[in-house]
């Protein structure tokens, strides 16, 4: 059986015609549809609110409830929405110390970015982590029980070999003056 493809599709004899990737087609026209108006309301408040009714928000964005799902849905379906969780306030968890800590790796190879990165997945204490370019390669945010617990979890990554840690410098969070609450959509 021969195949042969014009515009992203397999053509065989006897068949019809097939997306040559199904699921990256699907993606890539999604990733490519550019946000409107609408959409970029929709966006605004879900970031306000994301336990808002259906409802509701077809009301503020002056759709009917039927076409306001189908724009969340494909939001959702486009990775625009990745997710909704609630918010909590650190300061009524109990005495959690929040650290902001700069990370600096002595291998710059694939492999060992990929080790740390790993590491830092599976590591609860560390609620933020982001890969920067500058005088250290990962910013983490980093909420430990007390300076003990955040001294020896630093420690043991110091003295892992295997997760190739050069240089810890932290920034313990006096105050919290803006948190994060959403991207501007303007």
């Amino acid at each position: 059986m021969l195949a042969a493809s014009r515009r992203g599709f397999r053509i065989t004899p006897g068949k019809a015609a097939q997306p040559l990737c199904r699921a990256a087609c699907t993606l890539e026209s999604a990733v490519m549809k550019p946000l409107d108006r609408i959409d970029r309301q929709i966006l605004q408040i879900l970031q306000r609110d994301g336990r808002i009714t259906n409802q509701a928000l077809s009301e503020q964005v002056s759709l009917s409830p039927r076409a306001c799902l189908d724009r969340l849905r494909s939001l959702e379906k486009s990775g625009h929405v990745t997710g909704y969780m609630a918010l909590l306030d650190p300061r009524k968890l109990g005495n959690l110390l929040t650290i902001v800590v700069e990370v600096s790796l002595r291998d710059q190879s694939q492999s060992s970015h990929a080790r740390f990165e790993q590491h830092m997945l599976g590591c609860d204490e560390v609620i933020e982590c982001f890969m920067v370019s500058g005088s250290c390669d990962y910013v983490l945010r980093l909420a430990c029980r007390s300076l003990d617990h955040y001294r020896e979890l630093t420690n043991a990554w110091i003295a892992d070999s295997e997760l190739g840690v050069e240089r810890i410098a932290s920034k313990p969070e006096l105050q919290t003056v803006k948190p994060f609450r959403g991207y501007p959509l303007g």
